[in-house]
């Protein structure tokens, strides 16, 4: 059986503990390699590789940094294909659907590029007679990213591209799910001419990422998962003294009101909440229907999800593929039976679909449920599946006060044609990220991804301008060049003048 390795200062390291995993291919329910789990022990030698090339590597120039940033941006977007069949393959989703993850990460890997003019401080002179002041942005020096298996390539590129580029060695914890396209960046980042240490992968579970946590060396921690875990290392991490940004879960509603148009609600409900078979983080899952709209905004939904082709991504017409394990299958699917139990009404089941029913593959067709309401599971839980909930409310007032008491404040979008009602919403909605006719309004790399509520744990957002301040600590200069003649005794406390 293959054995999917670590990779430390600049090579790939085998398991010496001999613990491992299985990696799954979704789509087929076989087994295709054996992760390695590090130990306390493993992580502790790529911590010790990272925290040695660090000192080296915040010493290299702004110009050396960003020409090797430019050097991985090359060689990351001359195989987005080869990436997105990997992704494909252990993850599920189809290689279309991949390639625009790491899309979506290369924007992130371009922002860094950027980095001499990011990183620039601040000069003040004759502050006080004969005193300047200036201040500087410095590394952190060893800082850790622990990434979910929905984004194997985007969100360790949220982290990893402005990390280095701030002068940090890097250690990444990926998904025992879907490990592999760990190993690929970390070959693209030394054909880039990234020194040994800078960038380090340790695979592993649970042991892995509280060794992380604890480590003495390790400054600062980027993590994206679920909200009890994202709340557990958050408070783990900060009481060690690090840095700790920590992305939760969501459950993302889209506000539909009456005036806005049935098809292009539609179409981006049904985008939004199937693609990846709905294991996003910015993932619609509640459609709020105001008003009469409801009725054709459902009959439009489920049309549309008739048409939608699930498969495995060597399907090149597939457009959803399964989900990542077994497990997670059945979970998604006994919400469906909970709801239906508690009185709401399945529209479209996916638990009827041939390939849920089959022996291969962890397959569960695109669901849509009407007559939900808070206080049911389906709508309590983050589901993180194909599974999408309509909630009928009477008013733009209600729409907004079901999206503000939820736990949640990850994403949250509004259709309509009213742009005072848009304005309004933006305004009222307590969310971190909002879209206006945009279902999924993941921001552009050069701002800042970041939840409210439930969905984000400290006051840190990830990459673009904020990821830049997480990595970095200012450092404040006062200088002043005496003539010696000058110089006295004077223990009052010093004033500018």
């Amino acid at each position: 059986m293959r054995q999917i390795e670590h990779w430390i200062a600049g090579k790939r390291v085998g398991s010496r503990s001999g613990r491992t995993a299985p990696v799954y291919d979704p789509a087929t329910g076989q087994i295709r390699a054996e992760v390695a789990l590090a130990t306390a022990d493993e992580v502790a030698g790529a911590v010790e590789a990272a925290a040695e090339a660090a000192a080296l590597w915040r010493a290299s120039s702004l110009s050396r940094r960003s020409e090797v940033l430019f050097a991985f941006h090359h060689l990351l977007a001359s195989r987005v294909d080869e990436i997105a069949e990997l992704i494909s393959a252990e993850h599920g989703k189809v290689p279309s659907d991949a390639a625009g993850e790491v899309a979506r990460g290369l924007e992130n890997v371009e922002f860094s590029c950027g980095i001499p003019s990011l990183l620039k401080g601040g000069f003040s002179e004759q502050v006080s007679t004969g005193v300047d002041v200036h201040s500087v942005r410095q590394p952190l020096g060893v800082v850790a990213g622990i990434t979910p298996f929905n984004f194997p390539a985007m969100v360790p590129l949220w982290m990893l591209a402005n990390a280095i580029a701030c002068g940090n060695a890097f250690v990444l914890k990926p998904s025992e799910k879907d490990p592999s396209t760990a190993l690929v960046l970390a070959d693209m980042l030394s054909e880039a001419g990234l020194p040994d240490g800078v960038f380090n992968v340790v695979q592993g579970d649970k042991e892995a990422v509280d060794a992380l946590v604890d480590h003495s060396q390790v400054a600062a921690i980027s993590f994206v998962g679920s909200t009890p875990v994202a709340r557990s290392v958050y408070t783990r991490g900060t009481a060690n003294g690090k840095r700790v940004q920590a992305l939760g879960g969501a459950k993302n509603h889209m506000v539909v009101l009456p005036d806005a148009g049935v098809d292009l609600a539609a179409d981006a409900a049904v985008s939004a909440a199937f693609g990846s078979a709905g294991e996003r983080c910015m993932a619609i899952s509640v459609v709020v229907a105001v008003g009469d709209i409801a009725d054709p905004l459902i009959g439009a939904i489920a049309a549309r999800m008739a048409k939608l082709r699930v498969g495995p991504g060597t399907d090149p017409e597939a457009e959803m593929g399964p989900l990542i394990t077994a497990e997670h299958r059945d979970r998604v699917a006994s919400y469906l039976a909970a709801a239906e139990a508690n009185g709401a009404t399945v529209v479209v089941d996916g638990r009827d679909h041939e390939l849920a029913q089959g022996p291969w593959g962890f397959f569960l067709g695109a669901s849509l449920l009407d007559g939900v309401h808070p206080g049911m599971a389906v709508y309590d839980d983050e589901i993180f599946g194909p599974v999408l909930s309509v909630v009928r409310v009477d008013s733009y007032d209600e729409a907004v006060a079901l999206v503000n008491d939820n736990p949640y404040g990850n994403g949250t979008a509004i259709f309509t044609r009213d742009g005072g009602a848009a304005r309004r919403f933006e305004f009222d909605v307590v969310c971190g990220m909002v879209g206006v006719n945009v279902p999924v309004p993941v921001p552009v790399a050069y701002y800042s991804f970041g939840g409210w509520k439930s969905s984000l744990f400290g006051d840190a957002a990830m990459y673009g301008p904020a990821g830049v301040d997480f990595y970095t600590r200012t450092k404040v200069v006062t200088t002043r060049w005496p003539d010696p003649s000058t110089s006295s005794v004077d223990l009052g406390f010093p004033r500018t003048r």
